[in-house]
């Protein structure tokens, strides 16, 4: 409706998770280095938690298109934390292309050690990915717990990515839980973005969606404070601010965003302004962190390179 207004392309703030919309913060870049290391190291168990809408479910699909492009590795990827544990071992067993139907719980998990087993003898990479993970029951948890024990001396043979809400992390700092907890091999949290980073959001946004030098100014400086206050650095709801923005500018016939237009769709929408979660002290360096860091570098420029050219 509004593209050919403003002489865009394509839709810059739809907020169906879209890795080519990848927004590269510091903390986005080395939380998806840390999942690819984990599966690429074999490190065993990994868990990245953030709040709704800070892009968790974008770094997976991420992860998952470069793991795509890795002829050595096959996932099961589970996107239901709702599930009975039954049902979550049939869903698994049935993801990775094993048959489920009908099996009890043991043959399902002989399925499942037989073809992780196998495919480990080649040096073949199995990675079980968990979406929604703060919805799994104690009992689920247990089970992937009991699933974490697939290991040689050296290496785990079922990697373990358990992606979900800080309420992940409350669970798994229970003390029925203790001992998944000190299985876990890395840990990683997203957090909103800052001023700086919002005003740079919105901008590349706009840039992949084809706008011209004209098109960049879409948000002034006020305006993209504006939408910071009110989205609090929280990407789907810039996303959900811009968007509309863009609509109420387009029926007004502005060429720009104006402070007032998001005022008006912040009290539309119910935002209001709370106070910021505070930065993370730093961490403490290690060998791992620093391969962390490299493997950051390295997927940015693989995540900027065509497909084909991704091997």
């Amino acid at each position: 409706m509004y593209l050919k207004f403003f002489n865009l392309k394509r839709s810059p703030f739809e907020i169906t998770p879209d890795p080519s919309f990848l927004f590269p913060t510091r903390r986005h870049n080395e939380a998806l280095a840390t999942l690819y290391y984990g599966v690429e190291r074999r490190k065993g168990f990994v868990v990245l938690t953030g709040e709704v809408g800070t892009g968790k479910t974008l770094l997976l699909r991420c992860l998952l298109q470069l793991l795509k492009y890795r002829k050595d590795t096959e996932y099961a990827y589970v996107f239901n934390g709702r599930l009975s544990p039954i049902e979550f071992l049939q869903y698994v067993t049935a993801d990775f292309g094993l048959p489920a139907a009908n099996k009890n719980k043991t043959e399902l998990l002989l399925e499942l050690v037989r073809y992780v087993i196998a495919r480990s003898q080649k040096n073949l990479t199995n990675v079980l990915v968990v979406d929604e993970a703060h919805h799994l029951s104690a009992d689920i948890l247990e089970e992937i717990r009991l699933l974490t024990n697939l290991e040689t001396s050296n290496a785990k043979l079922l990697q373990i990515l358990l992606v979900g809400q800080p309420e992940l992390d409350e669970k798994l700092d229970s003390i029925e839980l203790r001992q998944l907890k000190q299985r876990i091999a890395f840990r990683a949290h997203l957090l909103p973005l800052d001023l700086s980073e919002t005003e740079k959001y919105i901008e590349r946004r706009l840039q992949l969606a084809g706008a011209d030098s004209r098109g960049l100014l879409l948000f002034p400086a006020p305006t993209s404070a504006a939408v910071y206050r009110h989205s609090r650095g929280i990407p789907r709801l810039i996303n959900t601010i811009c968007e509309n923005a863009l609509i109420a500018a387009y029926a007004k016939q502005v060429q720009f965003v104006t402070p007032e237009i998001i005022e008006s769709i912040a009290t539309d929408f119910r935002l209001g302004v709370v106070r910021q979660p505070q930065p993370e002290p730093p961490k403490a360096s290690s060998t791992d962190d620093i391969d962390v860091r490299k493997a950051a570098r390295m997927l940015l420029e693989l995540m900027q390179k065509p497909p084909a050219a991704v091997q």
